[in-house]
């Protein structure tokens, strides 16, 4: 029943790592953009808070299959931007995947914001008045007291976003990038005899690496909590 997961062409090693990879480096801007975007959401210069707002508002009530097809579309075909060098023999694929980053990134990033806002709103207003008392400026008191803790108050929601953007990789596939969702695609037009073990087998793969992350995390935030 399982003689098919033999198969070379069925390369379910090296698409679980694709998706990996996409995670991990969606992940690693999501949280680089989104922290910037949240301290653009408390600026106290309207300008800089009004394009938090907007950016927020707009990507993250678009759905994500469109921000991930206008990487392809708008971006690389219509507009010409192109993330890999052209001359590389897996310049494609390539793309495809810097592009499917991209979009992981920009659309995570607003949850990302939105949770670190949140932790930034339970920290006292007392402590940045008396940081400003002491001659801090708005940089100083957001890099130095508000950010700490607000990163160690929201790890249990930033959880939910990495293991949220782990699966949500799987709309990759319509750009053509080759993680796990897309094998599983060919699998289930090739093997359709066993469609319930190749689901299966891709929905026990996905816990293996959700369940392990989700307690990890879980752990760490309970390790890192602010206790008021």
């Amino acid at each position: 029943m399982f003689d098919f997961l033999d198969n070379p062409e069925y390369r379910l090693i090296e698409a679980f790592w694709t998706t990996i990879e996409l995670t991990f480096y969606s992940s690693l801007g999501a949280l680089v953009w989104g922290t910037i975007l949240a301290v653009l959401r408390v600026s106290p210069v309207p300008v800089m808070r009004g394009f938090g707002t907007v950016y927020v508002n707009i990507v993250r009530n678009t759905p994500l299959t469109v921000i991930i097809a206008f990487t392809s579309l708008g971006l690389s075909s219509t507009l010409g931007i192109n993330l890999a060098a052209t001359e590389s023999p897996t310049s494609l694929a390539d793309n495809s995947f810097r592009l499917a980053v991209a979009g992981f990134t920009a659309y995570t990033a607003t949850f990302v914001c939105e949770a670190l806002r949140s932790g930034v709103n339970t920290i006292p207003v007392g402590q940045a008045e008396a940081a400003r008392a002491l001659g801090l400026s708005f940089f100083h008191v957001l890099t130095l007291i508000v950010l700490p803790q607000a990163f160690r108050s929201v790890v249990g929601p930033l959880t939910n976003v990495l293991i949220a953007q782990l699966k949500n990789t799987t709309i990759a596939s319509i750009i053509g990038v080759a993680e796990a969702s897309l094998l599983m695609s060919t699998m289930v037009e090739n093997e359709s005899d066993a469609l319930f073990v190749v689901f299966g087998v891709f929905a026990a793969i996905f816990v293996a690496l959700n369940l392990p992350l989700g307690l990890a995390l879980g752990w760490l935030a309970k390790k890192v909590e602010v206790r008021r």
